[in-house]
């Protein structure tokens, strides 16, 4: 296999595990970050105690806090930092492009302002919309597992067939298995909004319900998830799949997703400020909930538990109304969708 040049754009802790796994398989890697202390810090710990620790750096990584030194003559830019930053960072990436890279985010999320997904964003800023050299990773993948390499899958979506599975050949290990994918609306949408339905696991949690409710909760959740990734032309299969029930079912579950401790705190009793004073890392379901929200009114589409979290969120409502209000709507066939009239029996 062609070992690629590969810049890795945010040293957070998906950052980190990405980059640990590339320079592992041989890879060129540079690892940047914006502090010029982190990356000083890495280069004399090869650890990132703050977001990954217990994870060693390769000797072979390199690290820097200078943007230029770090995509100086690479093939592949893997953009790892959050959602809200992402517009900023690919304007300073703009100075530095080359004419055939190939450009990944790993960022699961929406510009709050636009409702673009994270690759549009960067198709936009890079290349002026054009799409066939931007590619989404996206799976069920917490980053300290990867980094202790326990096995794990995880999805490369974009709409060329011949880049998309140069990405796969790049990212794949014994311990990471990579799939491609054309859908690359779908595998967005589905990376994006699982962390809305996390947030409401972990109320659920922290309530005290148990696992009916949480069950009726994944269940539900892909489904509106799935509505409204469809309104936007994503295909219903990719919902299904590793990026869709795969992403939902680790987000919902684990004390590894910043997500549902979020939401385990809020069904606590924590206020949302309490909580985020208390965060280093970023919850990107708290801005997906606005964006996701504001969309489904867009697009008229019905997103019953991604409204009663906005109210939760952003208007202050107690979870257990939130609850109490989302088991007590109006009776509905569960397969309405799909359900013709003349299925049902007299």
């Amino acid at each position: 296999m062609k070992n690629e040049r590969i810049s890795v754009i945010g040293a957070g802790s998906w950052g980190s595990a990405l980059s640990a796994l590339l320079s592992e398989k041989g890879h060129e890697v540079w690892l940047w970050t914006r502090r010029s202390s982190l990356a000083e810090e890495l280069k004399e710990k090869r650890e990132n105690e703050g977001y990954l620790p217990g994870v060693k750096l390769p000797s072979n990584l390199n690290i820097t806090s200078d943007l230029t030194e770090a995509t100086k003559n690479t093939d592949i830019w893997l953009i790892v930092v959050p959602s809200h930053v992402m517009t900023t960072i690919a304007k300073e990436l703009k100075k530095h492009l080359k004419e055939d890279i190939l450009v990944v985010s790993a960022t699961k999320g929406f510009d709050v302002k636009t409702y673009r997904t994270m690759t549009q964003v960067l198709s936009d800023a890079l290349f002026d919309g054009e799409k066939r050299r931007v590619y989404a990773l996206s799976g069920p993948n917490h980053a300290e597992e990867v980094g202790k390499k326990k096995p794990s899958a995880t999805v490369i979506a974009g709409k060329v067939k011949k880049y998309a599975e140069r990405l796969q050949k790049a990212f794949m290990t014994p311990y990471f298995r990579v799939y491609t994918n054309p859908d690359l609306t779908g595998v967005e949408y589905g990376g994006a909004l699982k962390n809305i339905v996390a947030l409401g696991a972990g109320i659920a949690d922290g309530l005290g319900y148990g696992d009916n409710t949480k069950a009726a909760l994944l269940t539900r959740g892909i489904n509106e998830i799935a509505r409204l990734g469809m309104s936007y032309n994503a295909s219903v299969l990719t919902f299904a799949g590793l990026s869709g029930v795969g992403d939902l079912v680790v987000t919902s579950t684990s004390t590894h997703s910043r997500n549902y401790r979020v939401g385990k705190m809020l069904g606590e009793g924590k206020s949302l400020e309490e909580i985020l004073a208390e965060m280093k890392m970023v919850a990107e379901g708290i801005k997906t909930t606005e964006a996701a929200y504001k969309m489904s009114i867009e697009k008229d589409v019905e997103m019953p538990i991604t409204q009663e979290l906005y109210d939760v969120l952003f208007n202050n409502k107690e979870t257990d109304i939130a609850v109490k209000d989302l088991m007590q709507r109006v009776r509905k066939n569960e397969m309405e969708e799909v359900v013709q009239e003349d299925m049902w029996e007299e």
